[in-house]
């Protein structure tokens, strides 16, 4: 009886593979019960002041509705991948590994040193999804901690074919755990310059579709349970974006949802310097997951009306 029930925990907390979800699995206690769903959304290269001085309603609407800052900072490489990398692990690229920035042709797949928050959230019974518009992002793409992936066949898509299949999982899925990738002004920054009219263009163009995300949550009757982070990889200046430069590592953290102070910006507390790596240690906190001891992230709690 005995080695049954060892085999049984370790079917349960495998972290990959289908036979985990063969046996239910009791959700932690989650310190905000309200919330029932995590989304995090990164709009690649989205500068701060780009933010401010675009026309984004959407964005600025959730301002008013939940706490932000527009002096976090993301990884000092300043690049999409390991930068995300580190938003999804809490942890620095020197630790998760992942320090390169595009596809590479690997004879086996490559992931991360340490689990993402899907593969973390997944063990114990939350429903995952990840939708991204470039094809490196394969790489957070772990077997066995995704029930749901878009992620573009093509070096990348455009912020219309991410939006089409993150409204598709939300309405018909409605996934615990989503993170949602918009790659556009990334493309266009490069391309014709960040502050350029035609990124502040598509920045705002950006902010609508992302009006339409929140719409298609609303819809799915998500929207009231959800906490949501609003967040990007990196900034840029010129043509590019790159280490440890200022308006590279910049980058806006916007938290909106059931328990979230409203209309807080978190600067108003000097010592609070909020980094990527918090994303992924603010959703394992909700979630009810255990603060990993190799987090470099912290709970962003100063976010909350009750925090610990």
């Amino acid at each position: 009886m005995k080695y049954v029930s060892t085999l049984l925990l370790l079917l349960v907390l495998a972290p990959t593979g289908r036979s985990q979800t063969s046996f239910p699995v009791a959700r932690p206690q989650r310190p905000i019960p309200a919330v029932e769903h995590i989304v995090i959304v990164s709009i690649d290269a989205l500068r701060p002041d780009l933010a401010l001085l675009a026309d984004m309603p959407n964005l600025r609407s959730l301002l008013k509705q939940g706490a932000y800052t527009f002096w976090a900072k993301t990884t000092a490489v300043s690049i999409t991948l390991p930068s995300h990398t580190s938003m999804l692990t809490g942890v620095t690229p020197q630790k998760h590994g992942i320090e390169w920035n595009r596809d590479l042709p690997f004879s086996e797949p490559v992931y991360s040193n340490v689990p993402t928050v899907f593969e973390m959230a997944k063990r114990v019974g939350y429903t995952t999804a990840l939708v991204a518009g470039k094809s490196k992002f394969n790489a957070l793409c772990k077997p066995g901690t995704l029930n749901w992936v878009f992620v573009t066949r093509e070096v990348k898509c455009d912020n219309a074919e991410v939006l089409v299949n993150a409204v598709k999982i939300i309405e018909e899925k409605k996934p615990d755990v989503l993170f949602v990738h918009f790659p556009d002004a990334d493309g266009v920054g490069h391309a014709k310059g960040w502050g350029s009219p035609e990124q502040l263009a598509c920045i705002e163009k950006t902010d609508r579709q992302l009006g339409e995300l929140l719409a298609a949550m609303e819809r799915a009757g998500m929207r009231s349970s959800t906490f949501m982070i609003v967040t990007a990889d990196h900034g840029g200046a010129g043509f590019s974006h790159g280490a440890d430069d200022a308006r590279s590592r910049h980058i806006p953290w916007i938290a909106v949802g059931p328990g979230v102070r409203k209309n807080f910006d978190l600067t108003s507390s000097a010592s609070l310097e909020v980094h990527t790596e918090d994303t992924c240690a603010t959703a394992c906190y909700l979630l009810g997951l255990p603060q990993a001891p190799y987090f470099d992230g912290k709970p962003v709690t100063a976010a909350f009306e009750l925090a610990p």
